[in-house]
């Protein structure tokens, strides 16, 4: 050791030097296997794409729908690798799978269950059956033979009586009334059950007769009821003896089922199988007058008779889909007591959706229009229909029926607002009346014909309503339940804004731009 600062050599005893700012030269084959991974992952990706793509393509092709709504779906699973494909599997599908439990099937095993049960008990309420010499004009019996044909297992049934309701102020008291008179059952369904004060008041109302010893079942749409399924509304409740409670959801991967965009829009109430409540009234506060502040604007229906069994096995069909629950438990005697007369009213259930007869509906709300004589009104609140709607409407008023179309003045959903706009244009130059509701939101959906035809219930004038949702939909015919269904609109029609044709035409550029656009996607949803 010299005491130098530097290592040395042990061979020569001099200072030795060592350089690490260079480094060696990479050889290009070192790169290789990177460039191979990146090579084997495009390749790998690009096949399943391609994949995805041929098999959406070929599947959207398997049943014949709207083209464009073809075209775009494709246009989709192209443009988007991977969450194209994947959006149609959630969006795009808007049939049940034949394929394992299905709603089809489960529809046709409760109804051969249900039909064997009539012939035991000699037809039950179908002893009503409205027969064609019994409907008051050729108009009825035309409209019904064509829903007969595409609906032969729910008839025209006579002896209901039928009472409109207005919004969650007229329709909550009774629903309460008869939910707390119960002795037997209490079947409840709701797209929307809020997490507010108003839901709680009625699962307390049917927990309570849950405790008293009444079957209650109840069934929400998961989706529609989204933060109330979420946020655990529920949850204290599942443990109450015969209280039971099921989410209505189609997007299970267990069983094969991804579709988020099939929603029970159906809003049923039965107690005892002897009272009913149908409409468009969801489980919400906003549905009543608080506060100052006034409750949305809509429709909903009690009815007695016959038809309550009609509604009663909707709901017990869709339970069965849901739940596995046994058939025999299911239609049970005590769900469906004798059908007493109640009434004048004749009605039917036009149950549709996804699993239900293609357009089921729409062809019901067709040829209702093509069969009118003077009026028809029209309340929906999201109004984007099918082609053949659009050309009966429009075919109508050139002929000198009195069309009407009530809608929001201002939507909550902003989408379908404008959708509905870019058909303004069309209808109003073919001389159909187009009136703005003022607020409150009006979510009323009703078709009335003339003076004594009425379709009401869940469905709006939509593609999501007609082709999507499964929905119900009452027709009836009664001269009291139809007058004062139709007072109702009348006063809607006096709380809007008639559009006019010249007006409409010089609204801003930009805002037609919009309207098209939104016009263009409405195929898809």
């Amino acid at each position: 050791m010299n005491g130098s600062p530097f290592p040395q050599d042990g061979n020569t005893g001099k200072p030795t030097f060592h350089c690490y700012l260079k480094p060696a030269p990479i050889s290009m084959h070192s790169m290789e296997p990177a460039t191979h991974d990146l090579t084997f992952w495009v390749v790998i990706s690009t096949g399943l794409h391609i994949v995805a793509f041929i098999g959406v393509t070929l599947h959207a092709l398997k049943r014949r729908r709207n083209a464009s709504a073809t075209v775009l779906w494709i246009f989709v699973a192209w443009s988007l690798p991977l969450f194209g494909p994947l959006l149609y599997l959630s969006f795009g599908i808007d049939r049940v799978p034949l394929k394992g439990l299905a709603k089809k099937a489960a529809n046709q095993l409760m109804q051969l269950q249900r039909n064997k049960q009539h012939e035991e008990a000699g037809q039950g309420h179908l002893g009503f059956r409205a027969l064609p010499g019994k409907l008051s004009n050729q108009q009825s019996r035309e409209l019904n033979q064509s829903i007969d044909e595409l609906n032969p297992d729910h008839p025209l049934l006579d002896c209901n009586h039928i009472t409109p309701l207005v919004g969650g102020d007229e329709a909550y008291p009774l629903m309460l009334q008869a939910i707390r008179s119960a002795k037997n059952h209490i079947h409840m369904q709701s797209f929307i059950f809020n997490r507010d004060d108003t839901g709680r008041k009625f699962l307390e109302a049917l927990k309570a007769k849950a405790e008293e010893g009444v079957q209650v079942r109840l069934m929400f749409d998961t989706f529609g009821s989204t933060h109330a399924y979420l946020g655990g509304m529920f949850r204290k409740y599942r443990t109450v003896q015969k209280l039971e409670i099921c989410g209505w959801t189609q997007a299970n991967p267990l069983k094969r089922q991804f579709q988020i965009n099939l929603r029970n829009h159906r809003k049923n109430l039965v107690v005892d199988g002897k009272v009913a409540f149908f409409g468009g009234v969801n489980i919400a506060g906003e549905n009543i007058t608080s506060k100052g502040r006034k409750a949305i604007r809509d429709y909903h229906f009690k009815v007695e008779g016959p038809l309550v069994h009609e509604l009663q096995y909707s709901f017990l069909s869709d339970w069965f889909f849901m739940t596995e629950d046994s058939i025999e438990n299911l239609l049970q005697s005590p769900h469906f007591p004798k059908a007493q007369a109640c009434g004048s009213a004749m009605a039917r259930i036009i149950d549709s959706g996804p699993s239900a007869p293609p357009e089921l509906v729409g062809e019901a709300f067709f040829n209702a229009i093509v069969l009118a004589k003077t009026q028809i009104l029209v309340v929906t609140p999201y109004f984007v229909p099918t082609v053949d709607i659009l050309k009966a409407l429009r075919s109508a008023a050139r002929r000198g029926i009195d069309v009407r179309i009530v809608v929001p003045e201002k939507n909550n959903h902003r989408y379908a607002g404008l959708a509905s706009k870019a058909l303004f244009e069309e209808l109003l130059s073919a001389g159909v009346r187009i009136f703005l509701r003022k607020p409150p939101f009006i979510h009323a959906k009703a078709m009335v014909v003339d003076d004594g035809i009425a379709l009401v219930g869940t469905a709006n004038l939509d593609v999501r309503s007609l082709e999507l949702n499964y929905e119900t939909t009452v027709l009836f015919e009664d001269q009291n339940a139809v007058n004062k269904l139709k007072l109702m609109v009348l006063e809607d029609i006096s709380l809007s804004t008639e559009l006019n044709l010249n007006e409409w035409l010089q609204r801003p550029s930009l805002q037609k731009l919009a309207e098209n656009l939104a016009a263009l996607m409405t195929p898809v949803l």
